[in-house]
């Protein structure tokens, strides 16, 4: 009994660091806070405890369900309208992304302990809260996928707007404010969670669809905006940001000095496969650029590698086209998604692992 009350204490001193942690990082105004915050508190009781604690195997399941419901609510008709008659030149952006992102993933393999399937799915371009959540069922190391990933989060969140004033010519205030849309209310929004879950995750697995816990209720929830049956509801906030926080504590907690070595060997050649990531992705929003009706500016923020709620912030707040830029931005994000578990496939059977 006095075992068990401990385990409890233990857990319960773990969840509250990772909310103290998640509130200072949302002070911070950092990309998923909560992600980080568990991700840290983790890291701390990994690298600090004797034994050790995970995450049970139902909260987990939980969280990349709400994740997927959460991707898959960003899809509605005026974000696919928006690409229109330029959807080929769109899709081959796309795809040109997802190549670069294979491409500098196959650059980390130069680092010894990276996997081609983890420095594959640590360089993938876009959804990197979905990347994270999936990686480790994929088979690759989630601790270096969720690092590596939110290092690029956090680097085109602090160039991305420099850039865009400065390179771009982006007028910071000429989009004026905006207002936001409550929807709904969280009523329709658990209600909209629950059919994408229960629904979700067993017709996945019915039709052998990979990741069936988060790519299941993401395809339900996308479907349900298309159908104009979600009346426009989404995941409520408490409930997302416990889905990001049970993420971030089941990677944190996996830590160990190892790993965490291993991890800080690989920051330098990482951050090189980054930038260059970075500015490829730059490159191909100048394809856009002669292949579109988009101006400069839009091509750059839709072709930007990640960092979507701040990419559309700084397309609201400039003036720039944000329904354009979304719509690529989201149709990015889905390509990911859901070609990241034929990825690990074709890696790990071309026996590079």
């Amino acid at each position: 009994m006095a075992g068990r009350a401990a385990r409890v204490a233990d857990a319960a001193l773990v969840v509250a660091g990772a909310l103290a942690a998640t509130l200072a990082f949302d002070v911070l105004d950092l990309p998923s806070p909560s992600l980080f915050g568990g991700l840290l508190a983790g890291l701390v009781r990994g690298l600090a405890g004797r034994r050790r604690l995970v995450v049970p195997k139902p909260a987990t399941t939980a969280a990349q369900g709400l994740i997927g419901v959460s991707i898959g609510a960003l899809v509605d008709l005026e974000t696919l309208e928006a690409i229109g008659r330029d959807w080929l030149p769109v899709l081959l952006v796309t795809v040109g992304t997802l190549v670069l992102s294979v491409l500098a993933g196959l650059l980390m393999r130069l680092q010894p302990g990276v996997s081609p399937v983890t420095g594959a799915f640590a360089m993938v371009a876009g959804g990197a809260s979905g990347i994270t959540a999936m990686s480790r069922e994929l088979g690759a190391d989630d601790r270096m996928v969720a690092v590596l990933q939110y290092l690029r989060v956090l680097l085109i969140v602090v160039l991305m707007p420099v850039t865009a004033t400065a390179v771009f010519g982006a007028d910071p205030g000429a989009g004026g404010t905006t207002v936001d849309d409550a929807g709904p209310g969280w009523p329709a929004g658990l209600l909209f969670a629950a059919v994408c879950l229960l629904t979700g995750a067993p017709l996945a697995r019915l039709l052998r669809i990979p990741v069936p816990a988060l790519l299941g209720p993401m395809l339900v929830a996308a479907g349900l905006d298309l159908g104009g049956l979600s009346g426009g509801a989404s995941v409520p906030a408490p409930l997302a940001v416990g889905a990001f926080l049970v993420i971030g504590l089941m990677v944190g907690l996996a830590f160990d000095r190892d790993s965490l070595r291993t991890i800080g060997r690989a920051l330098p050649l990482a951050l090189v496969a980054i930038l260059g990531l970075v500015a490829a992705c730059a490159g191909l929003g100048a394809v856009l650029v002669a292949t579109t009706g988009a101006g400069a500016l839009d091509a750059y923020l839709a072709t930007t590698p990640g960092g979507l709620y701040a990419v559309l912030a700084t397309a609201q707040d400039s003036g720039a086209d944000a329904t354009f830029v979304l719509a690529v931005q989201v149709l990015r994000l889905f390509v990911m998604l859901l070609s990241a578990p034929l990825l690990a496939r074709w890696l790990r059977r071309t026996g590079a692992d």
